[in-house]
């Protein structure tokens, strides 16, 4: 990742992403989903997520959706298009079947923990077909992300997203992969035969040590296994994992380690403690996207850890799945983090 590699070429993006985009249903904060008669609605996704934090920091990003022409539908495309990311790349199922996935989240208070219901069966993404890719879309990205979630969902976006994978690839655009393991769309021998095809396009990947232990089956440390992934699947150059300690549903703290490969060097932080937890849904895509801007704003790695930790820190204190905090919010709260001196306990 040296200043004349691929996170410096010109191109019309600096990130595409590809997955589901979803309406989440909230109760009030502290109500039960069985017992409240009302809810807020809100727009996310995995990937979703990941362009909108990206964009927020100031790299031009896409999404690759599939969406019902419908009110619903257009909730959501104003909600990409607010976070000044690309809607470009939206198809819009005009089907008498056509939905977009729902779930409901229930925000815990100890010992209660949080609670996720998940309708998006058959939802229009599940149904994408390759014709509906524009075939120029391979050459306008520096990095293309996407999710072990969006393997999951189906057939159609499991082979489709391998393809897509394959195909940016080949245009020499860097791929980003989070394993992103759902018990509930899939189990972990299909996930983990399904990613091992993955693996050998990806440059940076973001897994979780619970899943390099129990879906990968290493034995070892965090850093062994980073190791192990690099020399198993030799194009990875970058491997990224999340810390997250829960103290209660509303107290956590977060680091991460990154392993970079050319240097063969971990990058750490000191992590950021007892953060008040308003909303965790999301902060982990934040994680990642900010993880991805220190590599593509400044290709560097320390970086990447200190914009993804602050990133992630920062969305749990948000309602809500989208990031909304820019760069210039993350830059004075990186600043603070490191900070040993006094600090005033307001920003005025």
């Amino acid at each position: 990742m040296d200043k004349k590699g691929a996170f410096y070429e010109h191109k019309e993006f600096d990130l595409i992403t590809f997955g589901e985009t979803m309406l989440r249903l909230s109760p009030p904060v502290n109500e039960l989903i069985y017992k409240s008669d009302s809810f807020k609605k809100h727009a996310g996704g995995a990937e979703l997520n990941v362009a909108c934090g990206v964009s927020l920091l100031g790299c031009r990003s896409g999404i690759i959706t599939r969406l019902p022409k419908n009110q619903l539908g257009t909730f959501i495309k104003n909600r990409i298009r607010s976070s000044s990311v690309s809607d470009d790349f939206i198809i819009w199922d005009e089907s008498p079947e056509a939905r977009v996935g729902i779930y409901f989240y229930e925000n815990g208070a100890y010992p209660r923990k949080p609670t996720v219901v998940y309708d998006r069966k058959n939802s229009s993404i599940t149904k994408i077909k390759e014709s509906e890719i524009p075939e120029d879309i391979y050459k306008k990205a520096r990095m293309f992300y996407t999710s072990g979630i969006t393997l999951a969902l189906s057939e159609a976006t499991r082979t489709l997203a391998i393809d897509m994978i394959k195909k940016f690839k080949a245009e020499g655009t860097q791929i980003a992969f989070d394993v992103n393991y759902r018990a509930t769309l899939w189990d972990e021998e299909t996930a983990r035969e399904t990613i091992k095809h993955v693996l050998p396009y990806v440059d940076v990947l973001f897994i979780s040590e619970e899943s390099c232990h129990r879906m990968f089956q290493m034995k070892g440390t965090l850093e062994d296994m980073h190791r192990q992934f690099c020399r198993d699947y030799p194009n990875i150059q970058l491997i990224a994992t999340s810390q997250r300690e829960v103290i209660s549903p509303k107290v956590h703290s977060f680091g991460s380690t990154l392993y970079l490969k050319r240097l063969d060097k971990f990058y750490r932080e000191e992590p950021y403690k007892d953060i008040d937890v308003v909303d965790r849904i999301g902060s982990g895509d934040a994680y990642c996207a900010g993880v991805l801007f220190g590599l593509l704003h400044y290709d560097d790695a320390q970086k990447a850890v200190e914009f993804g930790n602050a990133t992630c820190a920062t969305k749990n204190t948000i309602f809500g799945d989208l990031p909304v905090s820019d760069f210039r919010e993350i830059e004075a709260i990186i600043k603070a983090h490191h900070s040993k001196g006094k600090q005033s306990e307001m920003n005025r």
